[in-house]
């Protein structure tokens, strides 16, 4: 038989709604079928190029739109797998392929005959009277080969094609030291006195974990499931300090594993690449296609935010420190490894509510029917488990989706708890995004979410912490970006949109979870079945603003570190540690640990695609909060206002500039007041 023969890539796929083969899928199998990915791409690309008719939007910007389908359907498989389920092995496969994708990308955007045919268009635009989805893939098309290096001197577009081979090797690098740190710390507990004031639920988990790998005691690890609750619940602050500094040194230990050099390296390349193109630092090269535009307007906002919250985080750090003095009887410093421990008690005497008393409501199938019946009464979609399409793990469930009036829309694939191959953190990915193929026919997407949430035990099932139905909130928005795209063109479809615009669908879906009517909904005792009292839905609602300031410095505190790594304007060789203490410290309320280091780990900018733009998240949350006052206005499960949101945002994906989708759903620029009033800061 022929390698094509053998390879489930390099085949039709025959699986419903030609969803990828997992079962068939070997990890032998990616690296040929990334070879004859590339080979056909340059192919494709060969042909747009070297085309002798004059260039037009069709057989120019077009055709390069539609070109690469083997290479996106191997990589999107590929990358999703190494996130949900790697192994040493595919660890290998993505050292190898990465810089191989990096040459691939420098063979489009710094092919100069295909970029004197784009340039030939783009000089043209406005005689050739395209349609606002047209406009704007040429407008894309042509920023992202300028950005890339397109407009450059031969001498400069071989030294970016150096720096960005290199700089994918780091960040993929980054991420795998990241994954293999944090898998390889386990605290295994022996003595039962060592578990005092972990609730019996978490005690559970842990002796479930310890079963798992075939040992005698409860196990914890640094898993959201795990780490959270042992720091929120554990008397012993000796273990509660342990964890803490285990897991704010990941990637800072001096060892192979270590990620300081290559954070140095990543940041100065990116300086490079961002002087290459004209910029002062990488943040102004970043920024120019964001709704922010530029880091002058971004640090308006996080010292906006700032000037407003910190004062009432002092205020909350006071509130805890004086409540802990009063427990300890002694003058306690409350230290981050302190702060979750002493928070929740005080937010139990205040609100007489915490996760061990909600939990029991929150069982993960029955959040799942909540979540979806959500989507159902906002925008008349369905859901039907298919147990016939391969998943890559047999925790991963899938499901089709069908609007209201029957018509298919998508694949959703979930995946909720932790494993060893898991990155930690939750995120929402494409397998395939919508778009309309050559023959206008809709192809429509396959979607994942991916959690890492509490696992069901021997005795109980998966019981969530409100936390954890909040990430499921935020990643099913995300989701329902991509559910319901409705374009012409993948690349400006779904969640392809601007940055600081791709957390709106996703951050407006947590503002149901403190609605009433939405809790009474989705909040069923696992074992008798009884809605959740309105006593403890009234409390939850209640404390939904409880530490806000402390919650909302936090995320400013991200920002600002972020910000401060991608505007040095000279090469960084200085202490990692120092540097980020310094960037970060007027948003930190917390007591300093010196040793420490969150950059190592911080995934989200050095190897997520957010660098330069996590402030994003509280750019969204101003957008959300003055979203979601439209559905306070007209009723929370309003039909109208959900239309609005569907047809304005989520189907039309980056198909226009997101302040004008965004005024033209609220009918009006978005503004601060709302977030204030909703955190009660006004």
């Amino acid at each position: 038989m022929t390698q094509a023969a053998n390879n489930p890539f390099l085949q039709k796929y025959k699986t419903p709604f030609e969803t990828p083969p997992f079962d068939k899928i070997k990890a032998e199998h990616y690296e040929p079928a990334f070879e004859e990915a590339f080979k056909q791409f340059r192919k494709e690309v060969d042909q747009i190029a070297n085309n002798t008719d004059v260039a037009t939007f069709e057989n120019t910007i077009v055709a390069l739109e539609r070109s690469g389908e083997l290479l996106n359907k191997v990589a999107s498989t590929f990358f999703n797998v190494l996130s949900a389920e790697a192994n040493d092995e595919l660890m290998d496969i993505s050292e190898r392929i990465s810089p191989k994708l990096s040459e691939s990308s420098n063979y489009i955007y710094l092919n100069e005959r295909l970029f004197s045919r784009i340039q030939a268009i783009y000089d043209k635009k406005e005689t050739l009277k395209l349609q606002t989805e047209d406009a704007k893939l040429l407008e894309n098309t042509y920023e992202s080969f300028k950005i890339k290096g397109a407009t450059l001197n031969p001498n400069d577009k071989e030294t970016y094609r150096q720096l960005s081979t290199q700089l994918s090797m780091l960040t993929l690098k980054f991420d795998q030291n990241n994954l293999k740190d944090k898998k390889r710390f386990e605290m295994l507990i022996t003595n039962e006195d060592d578990l005092a004031g972990l609730p019996e639920s978490i005690r559970e988990a842990a002796a479930t974990l310890a079963k798992s790998k075939e040992k005698t005691g409860w196990l914890f690890n640094l898993s959201a499931p795990s780490y959270v609750p042992f720091l929120r619940y554990s008397d012993l602050r000796p273990l509660r300090e342990k964890m803490y500094r285990e897991y704010m040194s990941v990637g800072n230990k001096g060892d192979e594993f270590d990620n300081k050099e290559i954070i140095k390296n990543i940041v100065n390349i990116r300086l490079q690449i961002a002087q290459l193109m004209g910029h002062k630092t990488y943040a102004d090269y970043a920024l120019e296609h964001t709704m922010a535009k530029s880091p002058v307007n971004v640090y308006k906002l996080l010292n906006e935010l700032l000037v407003a919250y910190k004062p009432v985080a002092i205020n909350e750090y006071n509130a805890v420190k004086g409540f802990a003095l009063g427990i300890e009887q002694e003058n306690t410093e409350v230290m981050p490894w302190d702060w979750n421990y002493y928070s929740e008690k005080l937010k139990d005497i205040r609100f007489k509510v915490n996760d061990e008393m909600t939990r029991p409501y929150f069982e993960l199938e029955n959040v799942k029917k909540g979540v979806f019946g959500l989507a159902t009464q906002l925008y008349g979609i369905t859901f039907k488990a298919n147990k016939k399409i391969p998943v890559y793990h047999p925790e991963v469930d899938t499901y089709e989706i069908y609007d209201e009036n029957g018509e298919f829309l998508s694949i959703l694939y979930t995946d909720f708890h932790p494993r060893d191959g898991k990155q930690s953190g939750a995120w929402m990915n494409d397998i395939r995004s919508q778009y309309r193929d050559a023959k206008g026919k809709d192809i429509r997407p396959q979607v994942i979410i991916v959690m890492n949430f509490t696992r069901p035990t021997e005795n109980k099932p998966s019981l969530l912490t409100f936390d954890e139905v909040n990430t499921f909130l935020h990643e099913f928005g995300h989701a329902l970006h991509g559910i319901l795209a409705k374009g012409k063109y993948g690349s400006l479809s779904g969640t392809n949109v601007y940055r600081d615009f791709v957390e709106l669908p996703s951050q407006i879906m947590e503002n149901w979870l403190t609605e009433k009517e939405f809790l009474d909904q989705i909040a069923v005792h696992y074992e008798t079945g009884e809605k959740i009292p309105e006593e403890l839905v009234r409390k939850l609602v209640d404390a939904s603003n409880f530490n806000t300031g402390y919650l909302c410095c936090r995320q400013l505190s991200f920002g600002f570190l972020d910000m401060a790594w991608h505007t040095i304007t000279s090469p960084f060789n200085d202490d990692v540690i120092t540097f980020e203490k310094k960037a970060w410290e007027p948003a930190i309320i917390l007591p300093d640990v010196p040793e420490t280091l969150m950059s190592s780990s911080f995934s989200h900018i050095f190897s997520g695609g957010y660098a330069a733009g996590y402030y994003g998240y509280k750019w969204a949350e101003v957008l959300d909060a003055d979203a979601f006052a439209a559905f306070k206005e007209a009723g929370i499960f309003n039909k109208d206002i959900a239309r609005l949101f569907r047809e304005h945002i989520l189907s039309r994906g980056g198909a226009e500039d997101p302040s004008v989708l965004y005024k033209r759903f609220r009918g009006k620029e978005p503004s601060i007041e709302a977030l204030l009033k909703r955190n009660g800061i006004k």
